[in-house]
C-alpha cells in the first residue's frame, strides 16, 4: 500500500551521555566538562521517523518534507538516498534545514534544543495531486513546528487536510510539543484542532500535546503536581484520558489514539459511519472498530536508551497493523511494544521489529507496566 508520510523533517543530533553522569539536570551547570561517549546524527522529525519506520514495516512510503541547501540537508537526503525515499524531499534554497539537539540523559526526560528552519515555510501548495495520487493514507506530523500550519487559526492546515479528504484519502495527524514562551504557544490550539479535527480519520497526539492544547488548566495543574518529572507519570488513566478522548470524537475524529509514555496508549473510536472512509480505502473493518474504548499498558523495554522518536514508530506500528486488518486490541498492543523496543536504541529506527517478530515477544509473556 502508498502510505503519505508529510510534514517536519529535521536532523536530530543526541549526544551519548554515559550511564550515571548525570543524576539530575541541576548538574549541568556552566563551565563543567561532561565526557561523552560519541554521538547519534540521524534523521528526525515525524516525516522521517513515522515514514521510515512505515517502509521498514512493509509499506510503500512517499516522504514529503523540505530542507534546505546546506550541509544537515545534504545529511538528511543521503540517509533518506540510502532508504530509497527522496523524491518528495523539497529544497528550499532561502532557508536552513531544521535540526535538534536532543540530551537524553538516563534517568532523566528529555531536553530538545531546536529549530524549525525550513519547516516555517512549508505550506500545502508544497504537496501535488500527483503525489497524491493512489495513496491509501495520508499521515502529516508536527503543525506546532511548522509556522505556516497554525498561522491563521490554522487556515493553512485546515487547507490541505481537507484536500486530501476530498481525494477520498484517509488522514492520519500526529502534534509535537509547544514552547509556551513560542509563537506557536501562544497559537489557539483548541480552535485549530476544532477546525480540522472533522478532516482527521486518526488523531495519534501525546497526552501532554492535548492538555497543553485542549485543556490548559488541567496541563498546568498536572505539570505543577509533577514537580520536574514527566507528566505521564502522575496521571490517573484511563480517567484523565478519557474526557479529552471524547472531546476529539465530538470534534470529528474518526479514531483517537493518545500516547501516555510509559503508562501506556489509550484508544477511541467514532461510530461506524464515520470509520467508512477508513474501512474503504485502508481496509479497515468498521463493525470491529466502531465505538471501541481501550486503554493499552506499556511494554517494559529490557534497556532504556532513548525516547526519541518512540511516539513516532509506535505511530508506524499502529497505523500498518491497521492497513494489515488487525483488531483495535492488537493494533493497540503493537503499537505499545513498537514504542518499548524503539526506547532500547538512541535513534528512532536501530530498536524496530517486525509485528511477527513483536507478535511474537508479546505472546511469550512480554510483561507490561
Amino acid at each position: 500500500m502508498k502510505v503519505i508520510a508529510a510534514g517536519h523533517i529535521c536532523l536530530d543530533i543526541t549526544p551519548v551521555f554515559p550511564e550515571k553522569s548525570i543524576r539530575s539536570i541541576s548538574e549541568l551547570i556552566p563551565g563543567r566538562l561532561i565526557h561523552m561517549n560519541g554521538a547519534d546524527v540521524h534523521t528526525g522529525g515525524s516525516a522521517a521517523n513515522t515514514g521510515l519506520a512505515l517502509k521498514l514495516l512493509g509499506a510503500d512510503v512517499h516522504i514529503l518534507g523540505k530542507v534546505g541547501a546546506d550541509d544537515f540537508g545534504r545529511i538528511v537526503r543521503t540517509i533518506l538516498e540510502s532508504h530509497g525515499v527522496t523524491e518528495g524531499l523539497i529544497t528550499d534554497e532561502s532557508s536552513a534545514t531544521s535540526y535538534s539537539v536532543v540530551l537524553a540523559i538516563p534517568g532523566i526526560d528529555r531536553i530538545f534544543l531546536h529549530d524549525p528552519g525550513a519547516n516555517n515555510t512549508y505550506r500545502a501548495e508544497d504537496i501535488s495531486d500527483r503525489e497524491l495520487e493512489g495513496a491509501k493514507l495520508f499521515h502529516f506530523g508536527y503543525p506546532p513546528l511548522m509556522k505556516q500550519m497554525y498561522l491563521n487559526g490554522g487556515e493553512e492546515l485546515e487547507k490541505l487536510l481537507r484536500r486530501v479528504k476530498e481525494k477520498g484519502i484517509p488522514v492520519s495527524l500526529d502534534l509535537a510539543a509547544v514552547d509556551p514562551q513560542s509563537e506557536a504557544g501562544s497559537a489557539d490550539w483548541k480552535a485549530i484542532l476544532q477546525r480540522c479535527m472533522p478532516y482527521v480519520d486518526v488523531f495519534v497526539p501525546s497526552v501532554e500535546e492535548l492538555l497543553f492544547m485542549i485543556d490548559p488548566e488541567k496541563y498546568d495543574a498536572a505539570l505543577k503536581k509533577a514537580a520536574g518529572r514527566d507528566m505521564t507519570e502522575i496521571l490517573n488513566y484511563p480517567e484523565d484520558v478519557r474526557s479529552p478522548g471524547e472531546t476529539l470524537l465530538n470534534w470529528g475524529a474518526g479514531i483517537v489514539l493518545i500516547k501516555c509514555g510509559s503508562a501506556g496508549l489509550y484508544l477511541a473510536c467514532g461510530e461506524k459511519e464515520r470509520l467508512k472512509e477508513l474501512e474503504k480505502s485502508a481496509g479497515l473493518n468498521a463493525q470491529n472498530w466502531a465505538g471501541r474504548r481501550i486503554f493499552q499498558p506499556a511494554f517494559r523495554p529490557e534497556k532504556i536508551c532513548s525516547a526519541t522518536g518512540a511516539g513516532d514508530t509506535c505511530i508506524a506500528a499502529f497505523l500498518t497493523a491497521l492497513l494489515l486488518g488487525k483488531t483495535p486490541r492488537e493494533s493497540a498492543a503493537l503499537a505499545a511494544a513498537e514504542g518499548a523496543s524503539c526506547v532500547e536504541a538512541y535513534d528512532s529506527l536501530s530498536g524496530l521489529k517486525t509485528l511477527d517478530e513483536l507478535e511474537a515477544k508479546i505472546a511469550a509473556g512480554w510483561k507490561k507496566n
